[in-house]
């Protein structure tokens, strides 16, 4: 059953949203080649409960880590290790928190150093798909508007929508209905309702959209051994229209760029501190 929430609860679910991201943004100053995830992982967790927060994917379905860091060919769930990030590596950092009771849960493909031009695409292409998807997440639309304009956007550029993993409702549980898939037909699906919070994350693979499993029971890597990247948001459904909860802005700012992507999904100023 899908879980409505009031103005009130939405206002609660982004003060959570908002601690994961300026966790990510903290995060965006130390993602660099000789750093291990580990490292991060630890960062994050002390970050995190000293805003208030707890980790929300600690010990969740017996989780070890904070943290979510997938490296270049994983897709998602990777676990934090010891071996330091190179130049050129991508790594999506997937965070949860839980405050008020809710959770927020978002993620960023940040770039290690210096890329490959290809990658750099995979990832334009990757995130752009998100803000694509967002905008059919409107009252009158159904699930599968958003997993058809992902699906269409990131098909046409040549790349592999990942069927298995899947974007999902979210409130007092970090996994709530409906099933928010980046692939789908338009019309089908779960109709969008006044209060829904959903986590819109689209998972694009370089090469097949085909997944395996590690035998550490977590991490999701590429078929192919090609690079796959992951941005998150979290969206409320608010007066008809996709309101974004997360936002990117601490990321980018400590790296020094400027967007206004996320404008127009605010139906009024974010005051950030």
């Amino acid at each position: 059953m899908i879980k409505i929430k009031s103005p009130e609860e939405i206002e609660l679910m982004r003060e959570s949203a908002l601690i994961v991201s300026k966790t990510l943004g903290m995060l965006a100053r130390e993602v660099k080649p000789g750093v291990t995830t580990l490292q991060l992982d630890k960062l994050a967790e002390e970050f995190i409960r000293d805003h208030g927060a707890i980790p929300g994917f600690l010990g969740l379905y017996d989780c070890p880590s904070t943290l979510l860091t997938s490296t270049n060919m994983a897709v998602v769930h990777g676990l934090p290790t010891n071996e330091p990030l190179k130049e050129g590596d991508i790594v999506s950092i997937d965070c949860g928190a839980l405050m008020n009771e809710f959770y927020g849960d978002h993620a960023y493909t940040f770039e290690v150093g210096e890329i490959d031009p290809e990658t750099k695409k995979l990832l334009e292409v990757t995130k752009e798909s998100l803000y694509i998807g967002i905008r059919e997440f409107k009252a009158g639309n159904r699930v599968g508007d958003v997993g058809f304009a992902i699906q269409k956007y990131c098909e046409d550029q040549g790349y592999g929508v990942v069927r298995e993993l899947v974007g999902h409702g979210l409130g007092k549980k970090m996994h709530e209905e409906p099933e928010m898939p980046n692939y789908g037909k338009r019309g089908r699906g779960k109709k969008f309702v006044e209060g829904m919070v959903v986590a819109i994350e689209p998972m694009i693979n370089m090469g097949t959209r085909r997944i395996k499993q590690l035998k550490d029971g977590w991490t999701i890597v590429t078929a192919d051994g090609k690079p796959s990247a992951h941005f998150e948001h979290d969206v409320a459904l608010i007066n008809g229209k996709p309101e974004i909860l997360s936002t990117f802005k601490y990321i980018y700012d400590e790296l020094g760029i400027e967007s206004n992507e996320e404008d127009e999904f605010r139906q009024n100023p974010l005051i950030l501190s």
